[in-house]
């Protein structure tokens, strides 16, 4: 290095502009998704549907801001999905929160799962009642392609079911 010359660690430049970069120090870094908040028309319905056909557990807790309100959520490996009620969503929340615009995608669990494959959810999915939307498809998944197979939850959110190949 010349003698002079400042040499800076972590800089960051990022453009959304090809002539106006942004410079940045010390980036942050997101390591992974804690829980994820859907509004739901009925939180006992959704209760219903996400522990009978997907086989997650529902958790109730109060909530830390104020005791006398209880939430609800559905607890799935190592992630959860609390539910706010459309009517009253729990503050603060999304700007514009409105039930029926999600969409997921989950990974089947085929360890700790009497469903195994995506031929197994779709017999499970077929045994249930349940409308398959779309599926089997092969798609790309955060980490490689996964085979899925698409239904809809009591809102009408799109749920993906998938399993990497």
């Amino acid at each position: 290095m010349k003698k002079g010359c400042l040499q800076l660690h972590s800089i960051h430049i990022l453009s959304t502009h090809p002539t106006q970069p942004q410079v940045y120090f010390n980036m942050l870094k997101i390591k992974s998704l804690d829980h994820l908040v859907l509004t739901v028309k009925s939180i006992p319905k959704t209760i219903k549907f996400y522990e009978s056909i997907l086989g997650m557990e529902s958790q109730t807790f109060v909530s830390p801001v104020d005791p006398t309100i209880t939430r609800y959520a559905l607890k799935f490996g190592v992630m959860k999905l609390n539910l706010h009620a459309l009517d009253s969503p729990f503050k603060p929340h999304a700007k514009n929160p409105l039930n029926g615009t999600a969409d997921l995608c989950f990974l089947l669990d085929d360890a700790n799962s009497s469903v195994v494959g995506i031929k197994g959810v779709i017999d499970h999915l077929n045994q249930l009642e349940v409308p398959i939307e779309i599926g089997p498809v092969e798609r790309s998944g955060a980490n490689g392609k996964i085979e899925s197979v698409y239904i809809r939850d009591p809102d009408e959110n799109l749920i993906e079911i998938s399993k990497y190949i």
